[in-house]
């Protein structure tokens, strides 16, 4: 399982543990991805995918299982080591771009490698290359308040590029996009994955979105129901 990015085995998330409210939300989640695959993961809402992708995305803990990404176990980790792996592993891609306003779209992506020490130049550099990779380099300097909401959206995929991460986690996307600008995004991503390589997990409620990456996993209930299109590898 060497190169698999991601390797859960047996994830349960608990809330309110032991009240009498207590709520289990993932039912022991087990699942493979490996490098380079392109991953939809869908379900209704309250069917656990938004906890699973803060499992992934390391923005929270199991109460029970392991994770690891890229062979390190998460639970091990304190909440600096987290936010490291947060910025040096995984590109974040929300719904609602989470841009910082009054800032242009270049320092916006090169937000994440500020906080890696990466040097200006180099930060630069990389940033107006990954602007022109998005289609977005003659927008270099505006703001996103003079973007539309798909031009953001593709800033936000090239600042959640910016450190080269292993893993690019896309939640809901194009959920504020309409159909038109939706499809745009959905083909950069497959850009992405066939130019850079990247491993891509969306998240999605929409079967239409899903129907165009490589493998589906379906969740519900806070159980994979089906796992269709993996390449099938031998598990240890």
């Amino acid at each position: 399982m060497h190169n698999a990015v991601i390797s859960m085995r047996n994830i349960i998330k608990k809330y309110y543990i032991g009240q009498p409210n207590e709520l289990q939300i993932l039912n022991g989640i087990s699942l493979d991805i490996y490098k380079g695959e392109f991953v939809a993961i869908v379900g209704q809402s309250g069917s656990g995918k938004s906890t699973l992708m803060n499992m992934i995305g390391a923005l929270d803990r199991p109460t029970e299982g392991t994770y690891l990404l890229n062979g390190v176990d998460i639970s091990t980790l304190d909440d600096t080591e987290l936010s490291h792996i947060r910025n040096q592993e995984i590109g974040f891609v929300f719904q609602t771009f989470n841009l910082i306003s009054r800032t242009n779209a270049l320092k916006n992506v090169e937000m994440p490698m500020m906080y890696a020490g990466i040097p200006r130049k180099q930060r630069l550099q990389r940033a107006m290359e990954l602007l022109e990779i998005v289609g977005m380099g003659e927008r270099a300097d505006h703001q996103p308040n003079e973007l539309s909401g798909g031009q953001k959206q593709r800033v936000a995929i090239a600042r959640a590029m910016a450190n080269r991460p292993s893993l690019l986690l896309a939640d809901e996307p194009t959920g504020a996009l309409d159909s038109k600008t939706g499809h745009m995004i959905m083909d950069l991503f497959h850009r992405l994955h066939q130019e850079e390589g990247t491993t891509i997990v969306l998240i999605t409620h929409s079967n239409e979105l899903a129907a165009e990456t490589e493998r589906i996993i379906t969740i519900s209930d806070g159980s994979i129901i089906s796992d269709t299109g993996a390449k099938h590898h031998a598990t240890d």
